[in-house]
């Protein structure tokens, strides 16, 4: 299973090419999701120009990384449990 790091890099890159923005040009914000007291997986929110918000969810248990455009559109559904998938 991939890490943290790894997850979030796969965002970035995902969330920046869906509106062909530069990777690391806007802030990427990062929500612990909770199932109970347990950490279960984590929710992004890309910062894009004139307030445009593209999301991500990770559920870490299934590997599965969701993404989200701006009018709340499933656009991608990925399954990231192994490194080459990510690339």
């Amino acid at each position: 299973m991939l890490g943290l790091d790894e997850v979030r890099d796969f965002v970035k890159k995902t969330l920046c090419s869906r509106d062909n923005l530069e990777v690391g040009a806007f802030a990427i914000s990062e929500t612990p999701v909770h199932r109970g007291s347990a950490v279960c997986g984590v929710y992004f929110c890309l910062h894009g120009p004139r307030l445009l918000r593209l999301t991500a969810i990770w559920d870490r248990e299934t590997g599965v990384v969701l993404c989200y455009g701006p009018r709340g559109e499933r656009f991608l559904t990925a399954r990231l449990n192994n490194p080459a998938t990510a690339a």
